[in-house]
């Protein structure tokens, strides 16, 4: 049978046995009929928090936390309604993209973020996480680690946290407090929470919010900057909102975490010897550094000592030269990575996806079929898989007939467990 693999802005065919493939995808839901009435109703009928005019006056300073080119956000849609709902007040206002670690995002990005016009007439500025005169202490980290976010988030009169809600390897959810830590908070704050400790807990995984503590610490600092407004939205595999979920950070999160939950939670029997899994295509699969996540999606139902094929387009690389990429190639092998994750005092920017990656090739040989080059993909520890069709071909025939496979093609998008 032929399967469309969320890949690039596009879909990637392959064709795999029907009598030997499991496709595993989230529950389809539709969009809504008028997105705009969606987002505008929310934002007037708040889930445990105020309607968001009655919480302003003329002279409120407001900071509204967006989410960067790497995320599906449909900003250009939500964001333009947003403004128009809060009527204007562009001298109060400001749009602070929350990249976390990430790159800063060119003008033209934003404008394509953003639109145009939204750039054009409102004060758009990038979270700067290595800046110190950009950031606030708020308090400090579990291991005493100085808690750091952008000043904007933090002087504001109002905080509006933008997002979309999606399954997330480590922290159980995207949305909801991520917009602000790790999404506006300074480098070495990141790190800490993101440390080996964190990473490691095996309640830091997709679907778990309450427990885990690595989420819970992001809610702990994020909430030192007093009350935030969210907007949230869920999205289908066409990108269209499904639901949208506005109000009080964490109790609009969490009914939209629990909307998500029930389409995205997949069960099955038993673990496959063969998974091919994405990254959700674009913007998710920009790079290897984010395909980490369709890896680990993959891996949960993966039989230990398996094959694990992603699909992610990456066409800006690892990216080149990246913390992720540095490390990477400085080590001799994933194992190497574990062992330095383990030694005390031994921190790097990025070593959450590393150690992520090596726990998954702990489990599994892991390929890739991606734009990268076969040296880029060697030096990353990894395989090439030119052909994914083919190559499941080929080990299906060598591992017999009850080698099972399973396909996830819309990745990280879907929550798979054993039942």
């Amino acid at each position: 049978m032929k399967v469309n693999l969320a890949y690039g802005s596009g879909h990637l065919p392959i064709e795999v046995p029907d009598d030997r493939t499991t496709v595993i995808e989230p529950a389809h839901i539709d969009g809504l009929a008028d997105e705009k009435a969606a987002v505008l109703g929310a934002l007037q009928n708040p889930i445990g928090s105020q309607a968001l005019l009655e919480r302003i006056s003329a002279d409120t300073k407001i900071c509204i936390a967006f989410t960067d080119i790497t995320r599906a956000t449909p900003n250009d849609r939500i964001i333009p309604w947003l403004l128009e709902h809060l009527g204007g007040r562009g001298d109060n206002i400001t749009l602070l993209n929350q990249l976390g670690t990430h790159r800063p995002n060119t003008r033209e990005e934003l404008e394509t973020l953003l639109t145009p016009e939204v750039v054009a007439n409102y004060r758009v500025l990038n979270h700067e996480p290595e800046n110190p005169d950009a950031l606030v202490q708020v308090g400090t980290t579990a291991d005493g680690t100085p808690a750091l976010l952008n000043r904007h988030i933090v002087e504001a009169d109002l905080r509006i946290v933008t997002g979309f809600i999606e399954p997330h390897f480590f922290a159980g959810f995207s949305g909801g407090v991520k917009g602000i830590m790790p999404g506006c908070a300074g480098l070495e704050t990141v790190m800490s929470n993101h440390g080996a400790k964190n990473i490691g807990d095996p309640r830091a995984t997709f679907g778990i919010t309450d427990g885990n503590p690595l989420w819970e610490e992001l809610r702990d600092i994020a909430l030192k900057t007093g009350p935030s407004f969210v907007l949230n939205v869920t999205l289908n595999e066409q990108r269209d909102i499904t639901n949208v979920f506005a109000g009080d950070i964490l109790e609009a999160h969490r009914a939209g975490c629990a909307f998500v939950k029930r389409s995205a939670m997949q069960p099955v029997e038993q673990p496959f010897d063969i998974v091919v899994t994405t990254n959700s295509g674009y913007p998710l699969d920009l790079n290897l550094y984010q395909g980490v996540k369709g890896m680990s999606a993959g891996a949960r139902v993966l039989k230990e000592g398996g094959t694990l094929i992603l699909a992610a387009e990456c066409r800006e690389g690892v990216p080149g030269g990246s913390p992720l990429d540095e490390l990477l190639r400085n080590a001799g092998s994933t194992e190497e990575i574990l062992a330095k994750l383990s030694m005390p005092g031994f921190v790097r920017p990025e070593q959450w996806q590393a150690q992520i990656q090596s726990l998954v090739q702990r489990k599994a040989e892991v390929l890739v079929h991606s734009l990268l080059d076969e040296k880029t993909v060697a030096a990353c520890h990894l395989k090439s898989c030119p052909d994914i069709s083919a190559e499941v071909a080929r080990r299906l025939n060598a591992e017999g007939p009850e080698t099972r496979l399973a396909v996830l093609p819309q990745g990280p998008l879907t929550i798979p467990y054993l039942a």
